[in-house]
């Protein structure tokens, strides 16, 4: 007789609900990862989610913690209420670059500036998902989208916004990491950089923002492998991975 041995289950902090998300979105990975570090920390019930607008707006059906809902891009300011009315808690924003390198971006920057004890985890797909394929702030040059269909032209529309960058040079900024979901190896590394980044707020030092890179095959014209590739290819080289700041006390 062999033995049979459970080498990959859902965690507990992950719901059982379905999820919207398209095949081969890599949203479900972050969702994924999130969950299990809150339970690994042993901070699953005091923690709460803060929900933005866009693909991501559901996440409250899928991370088995108290959430709040926030109107466009005000994720970081509904945090900042929570954490200075509930400071015993963990409050962290899930959002998209819609939501954040656009209308929120300058909630996110402001949030830092002040060091709010906040977790950040910002998805970067490089496209407005939810309403349609639109070129988004991160949207790379010569990336097609339904409103730049002859490819992004910088002189037209400006270049992507590199967040971790902006958001590292903010001296209330503890923590700032940008990692990728497009292959086994980066999602180690992924839900290390978030681990790091919810301890850094246990610890109190400061904001921590954690950036994904992640893939919307839908959007992009793609096959689930082909976006991971084009992760690979297009985005990594505009937006570099690593660890932009990491302030340990």
């Amino acid at each position: 007789m062999i033995a049979e041995e459970c080498v990959y289950q859902r965690p507990v902090g992950l719901t059982a609900a379905h999820t919207h998300y398209c095949p081969g979105c890599t949203h479900g990975i972050a969702h994924r990862l999130a969950a299990e570090i809150l339970e690994e920390l042993g901070i699953l019930g005091r923690t709460i989610g803060v929900a933005s607008v866009g693909c991501s707006v559901f996440a409250y059906n899928y991370i088995a913690c108290d959430f709040v809902g926030a109107a466009h891009g005000r994720a970081p300011a509904v945090a900042t209420g929570l954490k200075r009315v509930l400071p015993d808690r963990i409050i962290f924003t899930y959002q998209g670059d819609g939501d954040l390198a656009s209308i929120g971006l300058g909630e996110v920057l402001h949030a830092a500036t002040r060091g709010e004890q906040i977790t950040v985890i910002f998805i970067n797909n490089a496209i407005y998902g939810m309403t349609g394929g639109q070129m988004a702030p991160t949207s790379p040059p010569g990336m097609v989208t339904t409103s730049s269909p002859s490819g992004r032209d910088p002189q037209q529309t400006g270049y992507p916004v590199r967040v971790c960058e902006l958001v590292a040079q903010m001296d209330g900024a503890a923590y700032v990491a940008r990692r990728s979901l497009h292959n086994p190896a980066e999602v180690r590394k992924a839900k290390k950089a978030l681990r790091a980044a919810f301890e850094c707020q246990i610890a109190g030092r400061g904001l921590a923002l954690v950036e994904l890179l992640s893939t919307c095959p839908t959007n992009w014209g793609m096959t689930p492998i082909d976006a991971l590739h084009w992760v690979e290819e297009r985005m990594i080289p505009v937006f570099p991975l690593g660890e932009f700041k990491n302030v340990e006390h």
